[in-house]
């Protein structure tokens, strides 16, 4: 990993962070690509973290897909594979 001389010093090492700011929950994404929920559920289950999907979890540990913007780009891409199959 290349570090700029700027960020390199005694004790002093910066490392670059996730520059995810929001998600979008299965539900939302949905509904704003017109698509059933429980589809996308199926399709997502192909999708890996690095595929910009993550699941967000709430206090009583249940868990609902989100997504980032690559995330739904991704998803895009499957429902066009996946509709392309079903011809």
């Amino acid at each position: 990993m290349e570090l700029d001389a700027a960020t390199q010093g005694p004790g002093r090492l910066i490392v670059q962070t996730n520059k995810v700011h929001h998600v979008f929950t299965i539900d939302r994404v949905a509904r704003d690509l017109g698509e059933n929920e429980e589809w996308l559920a199926e399709i997502a289950n192909e999708m890996e973290p690095e595929d910009g999907l993550i699941w967000v979890y709430n206090l009583s540990d249940d868990g609902v897909i989100a997504f980032t913007n690559f995330g739904i780009e991704n998803l895009r891409e499957l429902i066009v594979i996946h509709r392309d199959r079903a011809k």
